[in-house]
């Protein structure tokens, strides 16, 4: 096991030590294992679970499924990434895969949800868009209430890819880098991404405090 660890990439050395041992236990059979890592990791696997399938009964189903992956496939994990990253990985296929069935339900083509700009570059819609100032309202007042619900709704409206890299970059607060290598894309791509679900976001508040 110490030559795994001294050949692992440097991003998988500081989660390793317990991670890999406990993976290693769950190869070996050992159920107890697998609880100290569902201990360790269901939290924040229910919270990026719920933040992509925006249902509670769905994200429960996610961390089961999650779960029962790293009892089966725990012991092949590779060092390809850290183990956290690859718990991160299995969560997210698992909760898009979760949310394709219900995605035409409540989901609305990106474009209807950015602002809209007229040729020579203003802000298009009422004028009462363009002088709403919501960056000026603490953020505490921004994240409670009515307008809580609002983004909310806005982010339940995001296609899926876009909702995915909203919460692993402003819930999970991982780096660009990360993201991308969870969601094996380039980090220019989750940069834009990015971006496009935050201008919705502002958006929806933009028109909520117009």
């Amino acid at each position: 096991m110490s030559g795994a660890i001294e050949s692992a990439p440097i991003g998988a050395i500081e989660s390793a030590p317990g991670d890999l041992e406990l993976l290693l236990a769950i190869r070996d059979g050992d159920g107890g294992a697998l609880e100290i890592l569902a201990d360790r990791y269901a939290a924040k696997i229910y919270r990026l679970a719920f933040g992509i399938t925006r249902n509670e009964a769905d994200a429960e189903e996610v961390v089961q499924d999650v779960l029962l992956t790293l009892a089966r496939k725990g012991g092949s994990f590779q060092w390809r990434s850290a183990v956290g990253s690859w718990i991160y990985r299995i969560t997210t296929n698992a909760a898009l895969n979760k949310r394709r069935g219900k995605r035409r339900e409540v989901e609305t083509a990106l474009e209807d949800l950015l602002p809209a700009f007229k040729d020579d570059g203003h802000r298009d819609g009422e004028r009462s868009f363009v002088l709403a100032d919501w960056p000026q309202n603490p953020e505490a007042e921004l994240l409670s209430g009515e307008r809580r619900v609002i983004l909310e709704r806005a982010i339940d409206s995001l296609p899926e890819h876009y909702r995915a890299v909203l919460v692993l970059r402003d819930v999970e607060e991982l780096s660009n880098e990360r993201v991308a290598e969870i969601l094996d894309e380039s980090v220019a791509s989750v940069k834009s991404r990015l971006h496009r679900a935050r201008m919705v976001l502002r958006e929806a508040l933009t028109r909520a405090l117009a």
